[in-house]
């Protein structure tokens, strides 16, 4: 049919006055099979086991193609089944609405109608309906009906690596390829009589991104995460109270904001140093420490009781005698978890003696799975990796620079981490100057949230800028589903593209 012909295309459900239509256009789709057209009482159990799974494509009220599904509990399978094991020997008693994955049965384009791309609509519609029902993914065996003429120089997998390497033109799994299903398994003896493919088939398999495991308990899971940044301004404290009326202060404004996580930078709490100037400034840091336990323990009050997880920058604390550099996450249920800056930088060793720590963690938290580094960590990039290869979806950068320069590393690699590991990073720095704090002189600041760059992201990888050298909060909020599908369709995929077959990062 030509284009000019074509007035209306509709995608509507099956319905039972349709299967004359239906029928004939089967006998002109399968002509190298005769016989394999479904009778009116399957299409009738069908229709009354899972009727939205039983789809139509019509032009100009003409039925043109057509899309049957059921939904099967996968686990009851073997990888090898047959047609008929999956249909339940045709009866599709196999269907139950408990199942995780949408079983395709059968879809097809009449001949006249081949060529409009009809049939990307019939499956984009069960992806649609895939994710509608919170299912697993899709799956069914794929045809190979050109096999027949290379089965006496090829295997079934040699052929669909060629068609793969378009060395061989297969368009039934060419188009299944684009259409993001991948060849999983050969299957043996799938359809009995399909001479054209010799009985073999491909299992393809489509996975549904937004799928959420049932949960056990009580719980929601957030797609769309709301950063609180705060850019702290370094001031003189008295004591210890009053720099954590600061802190509440802030923390108090970005949950006011239903912020899902607050974040302090790298020495938030320096100022408390000047009390010590008089010591070295080995010493003072050292005194500075003794005060790290009593400020986690408020943080974890605070984030219970202004229901936000607090990333709390870093504080230098004492271990075995030995300095480190180190930070908590206080979640909002109650539990603390530690974690360590890995590289010092040159000035930290020689001033002060600190120790790198050895701890590298992905955290779970009720807004999915994040990763910490403090500061220099972030110009690391195998750091980073590491924690994307284990799920991490945001990234926090707490960090302390003096000159502008120093900021843009931290600020260039933090912008890469993002792109490199399909991610989202979130920086956060200190501003203003503390005169009476030794190797503290003065800081530069502009706290950020990047993003990867493609078509569902700011154009330049920013998501939110805060005000340089300005002490205020930044709020943004960040869709988790978005990674979800830049992992799987993005323009680039950095994650997937990986040549493992050349190199590989582990952790020691």
């Amino acid at each position: 049919m030509k284009l000019s012909e074509i007035d209306k295309i509709e995608l509507k459900y099956l319905q039972l006055e349709d299967y004359l239509s239906l029928k004939d256009a089967m006998i002109l789709a399968y002509a190298s099979m005769p016989d394999a057209y479904w009778k009116k009482f399957h299409i009738q159990s069908l229709l009354e086991k899972f009727p939205e799974g039983q789809v139509v494509i019509k032009v100009n009220d003409e039925l043109a193609g057509c899309a049957l599904s059921i939904i099967v509990d996968y686990d009851e399978f073997d990888d090898s089944h047959t047609y008929r094991e999956i249909t339940a020997d045709y009866s599709f008693n196999s269907h139950t609405d408990d199942g995780d994955i949408l079983y395709g049965i059968d879809v097809f384009i009449k001949p006249e109608f081949r060529g409009l791309r009809l049939a990307r609509r019939l499956y984009d519609y069960r992806k649609e309906l895939c994710e509608k029902l919170n299912l697993r993914g899709i799956a069914f065996g794929g045809r190979i009906p050109n096999y027949h003429k290379y089965a006496s120089e090829l295997t079934p997998k040699q052929y669909i690596e060629k068609v793969r390497r378009k060395e061989i033109d297969d368009p039934v799994l060419n188009f299944q390829i684009s259409n993001d299903f991948h060849p999983s398994k050969i299957l043996k003896g799938y359809l009995e009589g399909d001479e054209a493919s010799n009985e073999f088939a491909v299992l393809l398999e489509w996975d549904n991104i937004y799928y959420e495991k049932p949960a056990k308990k009580a719980a929601s899971k957030k797609k769309v995460v709301r950063l609180g940044l705060i850019q702290w301004q370094m001031r003189s404290y008295e004591s210890v109270e009053r720099l954590l009326q600061q802190a509440e202060y802030f923390i108090d404004a970005v949950s006011g904001y239903r912020s899902d996580f607050a974040l302090f930078p790298e020495f938030f709490n320096a100022p408390l140093m000047a009390q010590n100037n008089h010591l070295s400034e080995s010493e003072a840091i050292r005194k500075l420490a003794e005060h790290t336990q009593e400020i986690v323990e408020r943080f974890s009050g605070f984030a219970i009781s202004y229901n936000i997880n607090i990333i709390s920058g870093s504080m230098p604390e004492i271990r075995d005698d030995k300095l480190y550099n180190v930070g908590y996450l206080c979640k909002r249920d109650g539990s603390v978890e530690r974690y360590e800056k890995l590289h010092v930088t040159p000035d930290e060793v020689k001033v002060w003696g600190m120790q790198g720590g050895s701890e590298l963690k992905v955290f779970d938290t009720d807004c999915g799975k994040i990763g910490i580094l403090i500061c220099y960590d972030s110009e690391f990039p195998e750091l980073s990796r590491l924690l994307a290869d284990e799920g991490m979806d945001i990234l926090f950068v707490p960090f302390l620079t003096d000159t502008q320069n120093g900021y843009s590393r931290v600020r260039y690699c933090a912008q890469a981490r993002a792109i490199e590991n399909e991610c989202y990073v979130a920086i956060a720095g200190s501003v203003g100057n503390l005169p009476n704090v030794h190797n503290m002189d003065i800081q530069f600041a502009q706290s950020m949230v990047f993003t990867p760059c493609d078509f569902s992201f700011p154009t330049n990888g920013i998501k939110a800028e805060a005000t340089p050298n300005t002490e205020m909060i930044l709020i943004a909020d960040l869709d988790l589903d978005s990674l979800r599908e830049l992992h799987e369709f993005g323009s680039v995929r950095n994650l997937k593209d990986r040549r493992k077959d050349l190199f590989e990062l582990r952790k020691k």
